[in-house]
């Protein structure tokens, strides 16, 4: 070999962080990755993209030593690793953002940032040092945030920045993000990407997995498109378009990206008048749905839409206010008394609210139907079992049985399964708190017309989304909040075909 190409390849080789070649990984009934290869550059955004058990998460969990590679070749700066556990993939500089929080709750944010690693003034715990440290690189990423609260009076968006930014303090050369906007609305995604864009330049390599495809585009340098469990094809984001990745993530083309609707709105099925709470900050809330109705709730985070639906769930006591379904006026103390009278709420903590991970899909999605299911003293495991059938297939869950245990499945089949805990009470009313939060393209596709069928069914849903495209594409009316207050509402003539209505919304949550 000449002088040149070896000076060649040894640039080459230095400007590559990390090399798979032929990874699999399987469970109990599933090849989760079949032969997989992945390459990072130094410095570069490299996106994962794939549809929900495609294995990006399960392909970053063996980057970071989360889990064990059963065959394949995995060299990590030029060294060829053969195990690596959690704390060995740390020293060596992996960081792993992961979709569900690895913070203490009850901790400061300053004392989940240095958990471990306390800085030490002879030997005590130097916290003015701590607190001071963490206020330097919050100002550096222009984070505005006390380090002195507890973690669990933040919101999802920023207790998705103090990952980043604990993983940031660890002196990480690579960073895995996985889905690390899905909380975020527009202005923390911008201060996420400024973030990311001082990483590069700091030389850190960072793979990236997301489902909002229009942000691939923005942050990262190439794409590597995965589709159950098998390597499709690594592209540079220059040379590509949404067309094409949706093509290579599903397999097929998708027409529409919000399938369209032709159904006529009936009759008021729920009013709310003058709801206020006392302890989350909602202040004179009015609205109504009607039946056949997708009433879309649009804001930033903190505006106090989850708040709302908690408080007509009955899960936040209200201070005043009245409650109306079907033009009969309700109390709503706790959540049975919303079920009793027709209304299901999806939440938004999908892992903390929304599902049980030790139990398996059947039990899960019979959960709250306990009682319509009982014969006699026990469940009628028959109609229990074609109950999970239905959903299962209802809403393309991948599993290979019902009986898997919902933490096994991908983030986004975990999704699934909490929605469909609450459409099999067969509600009349449905509140959908970011019902496509960690769900791929194709799914997502899914979900749009799984929400089509319920209201063509005569069912009415109130859905809150971070992403603005989506409200606007499935929404009849949206209602618009702020700082606990409506701000303003659209009706359906404002919305159709109206090409400036995402700034209108963005700018009556601003205000």
């Amino acid at each position: 070999m000449g002088l040149r190409c070896e000076k060649a390849l040894e640039k080459m080789t230095g400007d590559i962080s990390l090399r798979m070649n032929h990874i699999c990984k399987s469970y109990p009934g599933v090849m989760a990755l079949d032969h997989v290869d992945f390459e990072l550059r130094k410095g570069e955004v490299h996106a994962l993209l794939g549809e929900n058990g495609a294995g990006k998460s399960t392909l970053c969990k063996i980057i970071a030593g989360a889990q064990p590679m059963d065959s394949g070749e995995y060299y990590l700066f030029g060294e060829k690793i053969e195990h690596l556990s959690p704390v060995e993939a740390k020293d060596k500089g992996i960081a792993m953002v992961y979709q569900e929080f690895n913070l203490v709750p009850y901790l400061k944010i300053y004392e989940n940032l240095f958990l471990g690693k306390e800085m030490m003034h002879g030997l005590n715990t130097d916290k003015r040092a701590m607190i001071s440290k963490t206020k330097e690189v919050f100002q550096r990423f222009g984070i505005d945030i006390d380090p002195e609260i507890r973690v669990c009076d933040l919101s999802n968006a920023y207790k998705q920045l103090v990952e980043i930014v604990k993983a940031i303090l660890e002196n990480a050369k690579i960073l895995c993000m996985d889905e690390p906007t899905a909380p975020l609305t527009t202005r923390e995604v911008t201060i996420l990407f400024e973030l990311i864009e001082s990483l590069k330049k700091d030389g850190v390599s960072i793979i990236y997995i997301s489902h909002r495809l229009e942000e691939l585009f923005e942050v990262s340098d190439r794409i590597t498109v995965m589709r159950d469990g098998q390597y499709i094809k690594t592209i540079n984001t220059k040379e590509t378009n949404k067309d094409e990745l949706v093509k290579l993530m599903v397999g097929r083309e998708l027409n529409d990206e919000y399938p369209k609707r032709n159904i006529e709105i009936g009759e008021e099925v729920l009013r709310v008048e003058h709801l206020s709470t006392e302890t989350t900050g909602i202040s004179d809330i009015s609205f109504s749905l009607k039946r056949g109705e997708v009433l879309g709730f649009a804001g930033l985070v903190g505006a106090g839409r989850t708040e709302v639906m908690r408080a007509l769930f009955g899960i936040d006591k209200k201070s005043s206010g009245d409650i109306y379904v079907k033009g009969k006026k309700i109390e709503i103390k706790e959540p049975i008394d919303a079920i009793c009278n027709g209304i299901s709420l999806v939440p938004e903590d999908r892992k903390g609210q929304g599902v049980s991970l030790t139990l398996p899909i059947r039990e899960n999605i019979s959960l709250v139907r306990l009682k319509v299911l009982q014969r006699f003293l026990s469940i009628d495991r028959k109609r229990e079992k074609k109950l999970a059938a239905e959903y299962i297939d209802a809403l393309s869950i991948k599993t290979p049985g019902m009986e898997q245990l919902v933490k096994n499945l991908s983030g986004g089949n975990q999704q699934k399964v909490a929605i469909a805990k609450w459409l099999a009470m067969d509600s009349d009313i449905i509140i959908l708190d970011e019902p496509t939060r960690g769900i791929d393209v194709g799914a997502k596709y899914e979900i749009y017309l799984l929400m089509n069928e319920l209201v063509e069914k005569g069912k009415s849903l109130i859905m809150i989304s971070s992403e603005m495209p989506e409200l606007i594409g499935m929404s009849d009316r949206i209602m618009v909040m702020h700082q606990g207050r409506l701000t303003g509402k659209l009706e359906a003539e404002e919305i159709a075909g109206n090409k400036e209505i995402q700034q209108t919304v963005l700018e009556m949550a601003s205000n």
